[in-house]
C-alpha cells in the first residue's frame, strides 16, 4: 500500500482544516517545499497536494507551489482543488502534476471529466469521491450533492476510472481513525471478481483512503482490507505518526 502524505495549501502556506471547515485553518509551515523535502528525505515517493484556495474559488490558484515542489523534489504529485476546465488541467500537468484529482467536476460536469479520462488515461485522472453520510460532497465540501457515494463510484468505474480517493468528511482532520466500514463497503461493491463484468474498459478499483488517520496501527489494517494507498495529513503534522515510522513501513513493504 502506498503512503501518501498530504499538503493542503492556502495563501501558499501548508495548512490543515477540520472537517473541511475553512474557519478551522491551522498553519503548520509557511514553506510547503520545505515540508515536501522532509517527506522525500524519509523515503516518501508520493504527495497529495490540495489547492484549497482553488477549491473555494473554482479554478487553479496555487500552481506555483506545485511547480516548485515538482521541480525541486522527485515526489510524484497528485494535485487537486478547483480544477474545472481543460485549461486548469493543462496548467496542473505543465506545472508538474503526475496525476490530478477531480471532485466537484465529476458531479457537476461529468462530460468534461469523462473527456479528461479519455484524453489523458485512467492512470492520470483520479476521482475524488468525498462523502458525508454516504452522499458525495462537493465545492471544497461546502455543498452536499444528491449523489449516493457507492453508485457514483461504480458509475465512474464503468467509464474507466481506476483511482478513487475517498474521504469521509466527518472523520477528516479529527484524528479519530478512518472510516474502515465505508472502505470495506466500497471495496466489496466494486470488486470485479464478485460481479461478472465482461466489459474490458472496467478495471479493478484502486481505492485510496483519506481522512481520520490517527495512529500508525491503522495503516496495516487499511492495507489488509485492500486499500491501494492511504493519504495522511494531520497525524503527521501533530506528530501522531512519525516520518521515521513511515520510512520503516515503506522499507518493509516496498
Amino acid at each position: 500500500m502506498r503512503i501518501i502524505p498530504a499538503i493542503d495549501i492556502i495563501d501558499g502556506k501548508c495548512v490543515r482544516l477540520s472537517k473541511g471547515d475553512y474557519d478551522t485553518k491551522k498553519i503548520y509551515n509557511e514553506n510547503p517545499l520545505e515540508v515536501a523535502k522532509e517527506f522525500e528525505a524519509h523515503g516518501i515517493q508520493y504527495l497529495h497536494l490540495v489547492d484549497l484556495d482553488g477549491a473555494k474559488s473554482k479554478h487553479i490558484v496555487n500552481h506555483k507551489v506545485l511547480e516548485q515542489i515538482a521541480s525541486q523534489t522527485g515526489l510524484q504529485i497528485d494535485f487537486g482543488g478547483g480544477l474545472k476546465t481543460d485549461d486548469d488541467l493543462r496548467i496542473a500537468f505543465e506545472s508538474g502534476a503526475k496525476q490530478i484529482t477531480g471532485g466537484s467536476i465529476a458531479v457537476k460536469d461529468a462530460e468534461t471529466f469523462i473527456g479528461w479520462i479519455e484524453k489523458h488515461g485512467a492512470d492520470k485522472i483520479i476521482l475524488g469521491a468525498d462523502a458525508m453520510d454516504e452522499k458525495v460532497a462537493i465545492s471544497g465540501w461546502q455543498e452536499e450533492s444528491k449523489e449516493e457515494l457507492i453508485p457514483f463510484i461504480k458509475s465512474y468505474q464503468s467509464k474507466g476510472i481506476q483511482y478513487v480517493i475517498c474521504t469521509d468528511i466527518s472523520k477528516d482532520g479529527m484524528l479519530e481513525g478512518p472510516s474502515f466500514d465505508l472502505y470495506r463497503k466500497i471495496i466489496e461493491n466494486t470488486n470485479l471478481s464478485l460481479s461478472a463484468v465482461e466489459d474490458q474498459t472496467v478495471r479493478e478499483l484502486k481505492l485510496i483512503a483519506s481522512g481520520g488517520i490517527s495512529t500508525f496501527d491503522e495503516l496495516p489494517k487499511l492495507a489488509e482490507m485492500g486499500c491501494e494507498g492511504t493519504i495522511i495529513g494531520k497525524a503527521i503534522y501533530e506528530n501522531r505518526i512519525s516520518l521515521k515510522q513511515l520510512e520503516s513501513y515503506i522499507l518493509r513493504n516496498g
